[in-house]
């Protein structure tokens, strides 16, 4: 009898295994950490094979762990890091290289020269996206450009472009599926919103042909069948969904105004519009939300630096050991005594949108020491949050009510309270905090039957803790004008 639904959850620095019961709870886990790889100054990459081979082993490890046949797996649903690029031989499955990193910035100046041409609003209105080398489009042409024999195989259609949820299922399929949902698709300046399919317009300015690119299959259903080779069965491949839309989705954010931040690499607040794509003007996305049935959008925020900052500190400065040891240490002074950090380490993102901004640290004095770094570095995390939460309340003209949060960063009390006190409304953390893998979870769930309908899931989700805000509204918008000081003297470094 089939009991467990497995989440792969396929990170920007690690590859995750989540085995769920039929009441949403985590059974158990396993990960490994993904290398990342600076070949130059702004450029991000990852090994196409590591990252295979980090989900294979951690698929492999969880179900060491708990004994459990794979003839018990119900199904699986995978969710990813959006927006990194690959290219693959079709016939092969081989790599063509590494793959290039949502962070990455070398495709910068070509978005810009695109954006000195006009096209700006053109993208925006099919895609919902802002002209930025965030996503995936021209890294996809960047790709082709410069990987060796990538021209020669799309002239065989032998080519496969595509987001990290594409890559896994060719590999989970034994290549015999080249697809991706709606949610990934979105992400690549390539997938009109509106019509639901890959645009002509952008695929010839981009110079890619639709042969190269998945096929779109819905967020929830069965896509096909793992290779026999992976599991010793075949287990269906049944929910798909890029990260953000997998927490929104696992967080049951289904109603218009229903929104959530997820704390991981990077910071996304997303909040659901509905069967309506909204579009902005104030460097929001419009964005495809994950459904069960039928189109849905979001609203999304997006802060390229936040839990990568802590790395940062960790791996670069060594001012910590380990990444929870950042409370301990902020903890160890009162606030960040007058010293603020811009983390933009690969530009900015909403509502800013500067890829030219760069890292910054501002207040230093004599009397700084490690512990107001790192709680400076925590109040970053929260202050680009409310960059995000103060332009999507004045574009929509509606107030959050409450916050819910998710990712590995909530486990650190002091950056939720603090992220309370600077928005000056509750922040809500559920009991599984894993919801993005929950998201794939319930995708796939709902694909195979395995849960009835979104009423039972949205029964399963629970309260673990809830922060209220602390400070005044005075010390909150003080705190925040000089964030926004440190911000101006951040932006536009690069060009300097």
């Amino acid at each position: 009898m089939s009991t467990y639904i497995l989440a792969l959850d396929q990170g920007t620095t690690s590859s995750r295994a989540i085995l769920f019961d039929a009441a949403g709870q985590i059974v158990a886990s396993a990960g490994q950490e993904l290398p990342q790889i600076y070949p130059q100054a702004g450029w991000v990459e990852h090994d196409p094979n590591a990252i295979w081979q980090t989900q294979r082993d951690s698929i492999q490890a969880v179900l060491q762990k708990t004994a459990v046949a794979p003839e018990r797996i119900a199904a699986i649903g995978i969710t990813n890091q959006r927006e990194t690029s690959l290219a693959w031989q079709r016939s092969t499955g081989e790599p063509l290289g590494n793959a290039i990193v949502w962070q990455c910035r070398r495709t910068a100046a070509r978005c810009q020269f695109l954006a000195a041409q006009g096209l700006t609003d053109e993208i925006r209105k099919k895609t919902g996206l802002v002209l930025d080398a965030y996503f995936s489009g021209p890294k996809f042409e960047w790709l082709l450009q410069n990987v060796p024999r990538a021209r020669e195989l799309a002239a065989q259609n032998d080519l496969c472009l595509g987001t990290v949820d594409a890559w896994l299922i060719a590999q989970l399929t034994g290549h015999r599926q080249h697809v991706t949902d709606p949610t990934n698709a979105s992400r690549t300046m390539l997938y009109d919103i509106h019509a639901h399919d890959w645009d002509a317009g952008l695929l010839a300015l981009f110079g890619i042909a639709r042969e190269a690119l998945p096929q779109v299959v819905p967020s929830s259903g069965v896509v096909g069948h793992t290779d026999p080779a992976v599991f010793g069965v075949a287990v269906p491949i049944a929910g798909i969904a890029g990260d953000q839309q997998a927490a929104l989705f696992g967080q049951t954010c289904w109603q218009p105004g229903h929104a959530k931040n997820t704390y991981g690499t990077g910071c996304f607040l997303l909040s659901h519009t509905g069967g309506q794509a909204k579009p902005s003007d104030s460097g929001l996305l419009t964005t495809v939300a994950a459904s069960a049935d039928g189109p849905a959008y979001a609203l999304e925020g997006s802060v390229f630096v936040a839990g990568a900052a802590v790395q940062w500190l960790r791996d670069k400065l060594g001012v910590i050991a380990t990444a929870a040891e950042s409370e301990e240490l902020a903890r160890q002074v009162p606030d960040s005594g007058g010293v603020v950090v811009v983390p933009a380490f690969t530009g900015l993102g909403t509502p800013y949108w500067d890829p030219q901004a760069r890292g910054t640290i501002l207040g230093l004095t004599l009397g700084s020491t490690k512990a107001h770094v790192v709680r400076a570095t925590l109040e970053a995390i929260v202050l680009q949050t409310r960059d995000v939460v103060e332009t999507m309340q004045q574009e929509s003209g509606v107030a959050l009510r409450e916050l819910r949060a998710d990712g590995g960063a909530v486990a650190n009390a002091l950056l939720m309270q603090t992220q309370a006190d600077l928005l000056g409304i509750p922040v809500v953390v559920p009991t599984v905090t894993e919801t993005t893998a929950l998201g794939a979870a319930y995708l796939a769930g709902l694909g195979v039957g395995f849960w009835p309908d979104a009423e039972t899931i949205a029964a399963q989700w629970r309260v673990a803790r809830r922060y209220e805000p602390q400070i005044s509204a005075d010390e909150r918008d003080a705190r925040y004008a000089t964030w926004q000081r440190a911000v101006a003297r951040a932006r536009a470094w690069a060009t300097a």
